[in-house]
């Protein structure tokens, strides 16, 4: 990616947060609370935890194949194995079940209202541009995984 472009795409992290930040403070100033479960505690954590294996999972994938997990980075090889044979993001995915997990904890409908505007500003923001240098780098091998794996699931 080159040094001019990288500057356009926010770290994807931080969009995520600013994601959760919204939803926490809209759940305390504008409380629309979800009625309370035992069990919507423990499925909050449980989908942390399989946020974090994931993300542990495709970062040892791509450190296995000795390829960026920087998203400003170069990639120097296509992944279509482990996380990446079930999803073309699966970091993002893992980012997106963490994120979940924390609005079950919050016991708030707001990270539920935010998620669909999450997921359109992470394809458009972040997602699009990495698949432009994928494409550019990667050519018709990078088509024939596209049409053979989702962008999410």
């Amino acid at each position: 990616m080159s040094h001019a472009s990288a500057r356009l795409i926010p770290p994807p992290p931080l969009v995520y947060l600013v994601f959760m930040g919204c939803a926490w403070g809209l759940s305390r100033g504008v409380p629309l609370d979800l009625p309370e479960y035992e069990l919507t505690f423990y499925a909050g954590w449980v989908a942390i935890a399989v946020g974090i294996a994931l993300m542990l999972w495709s970062a040892l994938e791509m450190f296995r194949y000795r390829t960026t997990i920087n998203p400003y980075g170069k990639p120097s090889s296509l992944l279509q194995s482990g996380p990446f044979r079930f999803s073309r993001n699966p970091i993002y995915l893992a980012d997106t079940f963490v994120y979940c997990g924390v609005g079950l904890l919050l016991n708030s409908v707001w990270p539920w209202l935010l998620l669909p505007l999450l997921i359109v500003c992470m394809q458009r923001t972040v997602i699009i541009h990495e698949e432009h240098l994928l494409l550019r780098l990667f050519g018709d091998d990078y088509r024939i995984y596209r049409r053979r794996v989702r962008r999410w699931l």
